[in-house]
């Protein structure tokens, strides 16, 4: 057995996960959560499945409960009308007492055990861990401690959401990773046919 195998046939992570759900999916033309993938009805199902099978626990933030599964949900104020995942950041640290979460795009369903665990072994109190690649850095991949609680209410209150610029301005960890392919967002219908085909 090797090491990934290992992860994936234990609980290993103690940490929280949190799943980003409540996005526009506007280049899909329809919820992208909510497409078929593999053997599940849903990409978010999928998404919650194997991820509950490396962290012991997994949350599903979104804008409302709009699934045909059970799992906890964290939902954005009901007056956000922002399709951006700050709400769901301030949310999430509003919700959840832990120092830091593992925090992943619904949208990424090819990130494995191996790099989850890289960049949780990465994680030494910093602001944040993120994965990063030749192509860029990928926010919605990585650790977020909830001292950053208060920098995202001011993001929201100032109307600014580029997360990015966020990890500039505090103690952010990059973690390089060599291969593309894991991190790949299904933004758009050929994608998530492409996806389909390489599950």
């Amino acid at each position: 057995m090797n090491k990934n195998q290992k992860i994936k046939n234990q609980k290993s992570f103690s940490i929280p996960c949190v799943i980003f759900a409540g996005g526009k999916s506007s280049r899909m033309g329809s919820d992208k959560a909510l497409l078929p993938f593999g053997d599940d009805n849903s990409l978010v199902e999928f998404q919650y499945r194997r991820l509950s099978h490396l962290f012991k626990t997994v949350y599903i933030s979104t804008k409302e409960d709009k699934f045909d599964f059970e799992a906890p949900l964290i939902l954005d104020l009901p007056s956000e009308e922002l399709f951006a995942p700050t709400a769901g950041f301030i949310a999430m640290f509003q919700k959840l007492d832990a120092e830091v979460v593992f925090v992943i795009s619904v949208d990424t369903p090819f990130v494995e055990a191996i790099q989850i665990e890289n960049l949780i072994e990465a994680y030494h109190q910093q602001d944040a861990v993120i994965a990063k690649t030749k192509q860029g850095t990928h926010p919605m991949c990585g650790l977020y401690h909830r001292r950053l609680l208060p920098r995202f209410e001011m993001m929201m209150k100032m109307q600014k959401h580029r997360l990015g610029q966020l990890l500039k301005e505090v103690d952010t960890t990059y973690v390089m990773f060599e291969k593309e392919a894991p991190f790949s967002n299904l933004n758009h219908p050929h994608e998530y046919e492409a996806a389909c085909k390489r599950l």
